[in-house]
């Protein structure tokens, strides 16, 4: 593993530590360097991991063509998921936990089977899933005035910050493309798409994922949570904000920010 692979994931730890965002890293790398970007990624994952934190599953990010077309991408990417990023429906996130948090709406998978590839279908997806569940992901960045690319986000851990879960419900009941989303901060409707706003659905998200991760060798497994991808636009999040997403045929997940000085 490089020098510059550690110099970059040592910034993005100690930006994490320290609650003081770093600079871009993608210049320590050749222009669209992912492999570089995902050494860096697994090298913090390792690294918690090895502190005693535990991996609960994995995030898609990149899912909707817009944002590809931006960042000059035509493919998602992943992020780890740790089980102490998860927090309770109608919870609280507590003031300073994060450094510039932004919401998005999506439908969580939890997988009641391996998902072992190589070439996992929308089906193979389907069949692997025990439930479906309304999702927020709270994303983040290390990385100052998120001032990123495909290489930054992708080191950074897919810009992973904290996820809620809400009711779960059985895969059988529930068609994730045609699904509709309506997030709300209090009463202001701030964002809305439907399952096909992520890749075309989120089967489809979630068998790229598969599929990526079993060419890797790190398969998914029984027991996983998968976020999808996003079904509409993110939303910078400030204190004092209590955000609600409503997915049909899912029900609703909900989550406020503490003020300052409000550490609960």
């Amino acid at each position: 593993m490089s020098a510059d692979v550690h110099k970059a994931a040592e910034l993005l730890a100690t930006a994490a530590g320290t609650g003081t965002p770093c600079p871009p890293v993608r210049d320590l790398f050749a222009d669209g360097d992912l492999d570089a970007a995902y050494a860096v990624q697994r090298l913090n994952t390792e690294r918690l991991l090895a502190t005693g934190h535990r991996l609960a599953g994995r995030k898609i990010g990149l899912t909707s063509p817009a944002v590809q077309r931006q960042l000059g991408v035509d493919q998602p990417d992943f992020g780890a998921l740790l089980s102490d990023m998860a927090l309770d429906n109608d919870g609280t996130v507590p003031a300073g936990r994060l450094l510039q948090p932004k919401v998005e709406a999506e439908i969580a998978l939890i997988l009641g089977a391996d998902l072992p590839g190589p070439d996992c279908s929308i089906a193979d997806v389907r069949a692997a899933t025990a439930f479906f569940c309304p999702a927020l992901e709270i994303v983040d960045s290390r990385i100052a005035g998120w001032d990123i690319t495909i290489v930054d986000t992708v080191a950074d851990n897919a810009s992973s910050g904290l996820f809620v879960l809400g009711d779960a419900r059985e895969a059988l009941d529930v068609e994730p493309a045609e699904v509709e989303m309506q997030l709300h901060r209090g009463a202001e409707l701030v964002s809305q798409g439907t399952g096909r706003d992520c890749l075309g659905d989120p089967l489809n998200a979630a068998a790229w994922l598969a599929t990526t991760l079993a060419q890797r060798g790190d398969p998914l497994r029984a027991g996983d949570v998968v976020l999808t991808g996003a079904l509409g636009p993110m939303v910078p999040a400030a204190p004092g904000d209590v955000f609600t997403a409503r997915i049909s045929d899912l029900g609703s997940v909900r989550i406020s920010f503490a003020t300052e000085g409000n550490a609960s």
